[in-house]
This record gives C-alpha cells, structure tokens and sequence, in this order.
C-alpha cells in the first residue's frame, strides 16, 4: 500500500522530462500571473492540486473566465472557459518554445490573448520559452508518479495545517521552484530581505514552511523541507524527527530523503512528525505566540 502512495521516483531516472515539465509549469504559470489578481506572497498564481493534476485559479481575461490545468490521468492541458468550451493540448515530447506557441495558439481560439514575460523565473540560465528547443523529453510514467506523491503529500500537509489556526497558505504548488509547499506565520513581520520583489514581498512576514521538492542536479534526490524565516538563534541545532532529517547549511533548511520517507513502515506518519518537529521547534524559538495560533 505505501509503495502506491509514495512511489520511487530517482532524481537521475526522470531529470531531462522534469525539466521540461518544469518549463512547462512556468508558461502556464506565467499566464497565471499575468491574469490574476496579486494575492499576497504568489498566491494567486501559484498552480492548485485539482482532482486530475495541477490547475490554475479562475483566470479572468476581459470578460473571459478560465482555467488551465495539467491533467496527469490523460496526459492533456486542458482549458476550460466560462462559457462551456473545453480545449485540450496533448502532453506529449516536445520542446518547451512547440508548448510555448500551441498554448497560445489553444488561449487564442477561446477568445483570450495574453502577453507575458518570457523569461523563465528562478532559473540560473534561463532560456526564453520561444528560443527553448533544449528541453524536449516527457515520459508519462514519472509524471504520473510524481502526481501520486504530491496527492499523497496534499493530504498529509493539510492534516498538519489543521490546529494551526493564525494565518496560513493553502497546499499549493509553485512553478518558479517546482514545489509543493504549504507555509505559517506568526502574524509579525520579518526584517527586510535583498532579492527581486516577488521574494521580498513573499518573505515580508515571519513564517514557518514545509513542502516537497524533487531536487536538482545539486542535490539530485527528492526531499521533503522545513525552514523558519528569519531562522531563530538555535534553530539549526534543534533536534528533529525522524533520525534521517538534518540541517543542510547551504539551503539553509531541514531536509528529509523522500527515500527514507517512502521506505519508512509508516510513511504518513513520518512526514507528519517531520513537519510537526520542525515547526514546535521554529516557533518555540522564534518566540511565536502558540497559544493563540494553534488550536
């Protein structure tokens, strides 16, 4: 059963279809932005965990509401407008500038004409989506692997939310880094950080997140995260649980190996006390008001 619900999924074994998706993402997600209002923190373009695969928020475009989603049972890109229509993108190989020009080619049958930026976000050599003809490759196996885990990991993240009642994200994905995350606060703000706006803004009040993240050729293994900013003083020398999570000091956060998680007899409850762990341990040294923000 654990095996069903946390598949393996190696880094190395599924990198070059990861990084297209992951392009793909950011097209869809750029649209995302450029037509929704600007919740704080990214939220209101960040992807949701619909019944299918990742979707959009209601977009709205003049008088034109819709939705994209990356449905992963069907492998499509599906566009759903408010008057009925239903248009549908296979998921197939292809470069990120075909994606690129037959998603607008799908907006603009609907009705809807959205121009964006085209630069890829968060990436250290963005290639823009039109020129990108390096990343191409899409295997439907991993995919559908990563979308059993991140249903999987919606379900466990949002059990953990639950007593937590001060202000906190929903579980939700973002294109820019390609992770699920779901994040607290402690109702303070955070001191000022350098960075491009986006970050600024998204780190401007003092905050607890956990997520899912696949990895990269850095560090090329999926890991769950859990990180406090600003990081209180002894905030790295805590201890957590389970024995496989440690502090990594470049990132600057506490990971747990998907691999440990989903080898574990109990891989719910393991993710569960990780993140648990990780928050008592921030908020109690950050001097968080518990009382009143847990339930």
């Amino acid at each position: 059963m654990a095996e069903e619900r946390w598949p393996a999924l190696p880094y190395a074994e599924w990198k070059d279809t990861y990084a297209t998706l992951h392009m793909w993402t950011q097209v869809v997600g750029k649209i995302a932005l450029k037509t929704t209002a600007p919740l704080n923190h990214s939220w209101g373009s960040a992807l949701q965990i619909g019944m299918r695969g990742l979707v959009t928020r209601t977009l709205v475009h003049g008088s034109q509401r819709f939705t994209l989603e990356f449905d992963f049972v069907s492998h499509h890109l599906v566009l759903r407008t408010g008057d009925g229509t239903v248009r549908e993108l296979p998921l197939e190989p292809m470069t990120v500038a075909e994606f690129y020009k037959r998603v607008m080619a799908l907006l603009a049958a609907a009705g809807v004409t959205v121009h964006i930026w085209t630069l890829p976000a968060e990436m250290t050599s963005p290639i823009r989506f039109e020129q990108d003809t390096v990343h191409h490759h899409y295997e439907r196996d991993p995919v559908e692997r990563l979308w059993t885990i991140i249903q999987s990991c919606e379900q466990v993240f949002t059990g953990q939310r639950c007593t937590f009642v001060g202000k906190c994200s929903p579980v939700h994905f973002f294109w820019g880094s390609f992770d699920l995350a779901v994040t607290r606060f402690s109702g303070r703000p955070a001191p000022p950080r350098e960075g491009p706006a986006f970050m600024r803004e998204a780190y401007s009040r003092e905050l607890i997140s956990h997520g899912f993240w696949p990895g990269n050729d850095v560090l090329p293994e999926p890991v769950f995260y859990g990180y406090a900013v600003p990081e209180p003083a002894g905030f790295k020398e805590a201890r957590v649980e389970p024995p496989a999570a440690y502090y990594q000091m470049e990132m600057g956060e506490f990971l747990l190996p998907y691999e440990s998680v989903r080898t574990a007899s109990d891989p719910d409850a393991t993710v569960a006390r990780f993140i648990q762990t990780t928050y008592e341990r921030g908020a109690t040294l950050g001097n968080w008001d518990r009382r009143s923000l847990e339930s």
